[in-house]
C-alpha cells in the first residue's frame, strides 16, 4: 500500500522549488546565487552585469570576488564558457564595483526612509546602550577617537568601513556623516546582505 504524499506526481498547479544555486565559470564550484555576480552578453558580444536578471539571454556566473573576476576578463571565461564571441575589458571589474557600490549605498538610503538607519556619535553610542544595533557602519577616514569610543560600548560587533564620510554625507544629504547604526530587523538584514556582497568584492 502506497502512503499518502509518497512517489506521488505533484498535484496540478503546485510550482516547483526554485533553483537556487549556480556554477562559477572561474572556480567551477556550485554556490548559491547570493555568493555569486551574474553576468549576461549583449547583442553586441560586449559582457555586462546583469545582477537584478533584467536581460534576456543566457547568463553567466562569477563569484563575488574581485579576482574572481579580473581572471575571468583575463582569460576569456565568458566566451568559453558561452561558446560565442564575448567580448570583456578590464572596465568590466571597474563598472561591476561601481554597481555594487551603489546598490549598498541605495540600500542605507533605503533604511534612513525607513526609520532604521541611526547617525551621529551619540545616537549610535546610545542605541548600542539599548542593545537595538544590528550591526555598525563607520567611515573609512573616521578619526581614531570617535573608532575608539564606538569599539568600546560596541564590543565585537561587526563594523563596516566600506565608504569615506564624504560618500555617505552626499548619499544620507548631511553633514560629518561618520558613524552610523542598523537597528535590528528585517531592514537591516538587506542593507548587510548589500554590504557583505560589496565587502566580499573588494576582499577578495
Amino acid at each position: 500500500m502506497m502512503l499518502a504524499g509518497s512517489l506521488l506526481p505533484a498535484a496540478r498547479g503546485t510550482q516547483m522549488p526554485k533553483e537556487t544555486t549556480r556554477k562559477c565559470i572561474v572556480c567551477g564550484e556550485i554556490k548559491e546565487k547570493e555568493q555569486l555576480l551574474r553576468f549576461a552578453v549583449l547583442p553586441n558580444g560586449q559582457v555586462v552585469p546583469d545582477f537584478k536578471k533584467k536581460l534576456s539571454g543566457r547568463g553567466v556566473y562569477v563569484s563575488v570576488s574581485r579576482s574572481a573576476l579580473q581572471k575571468a576578463v583575463a582569460g576569456n571565461f565568458f566566451a568559453r564558457t558561452l561558446k560565442i564571441k564575448a567580448k570583456a575589458g578590464a572596465e568590466l571589474v571597474e563598472q561591476t564595483e561601481i554597481l555594487l557600490r551603489r546598490q549598498a549605498l541605495d540600500a542605507v538610503s533605503l533604511a534612513r526612509k525607513a526609520g532604521a538607519l541611526v547617525c551621529g556619535m551619540d545616537k549610535v553610542l546610545d542605541a548600542l546602550k539599548k542593545r537595538k544595533v544590528a550591526f555598525l557602519l563607520e567611515a573609512s577616514d573616521a578619526g581614531e577617537d570617535g573608532h575608539r569610543k564606538i569599539l568600546e560600548q560596541a564590543k565585537e560587533m561587526e563594523i563596516f568601513d566600506l565608504f569615506k564620510g564624504e560618500e555617505l554625507d552626499k548619499e544620507l544629504a548631511k553633514d560629518n556623516t561618520i558613524h552610523l547604526a542598523l537597528v535590528k530587523g528585517q531592514m537591516a538584514n538587506m542593507v548587510r546582505e548589500a554590504l557583505m556582497r560589496l565587502a566580499s568584492f573588494l576582499n577578495n
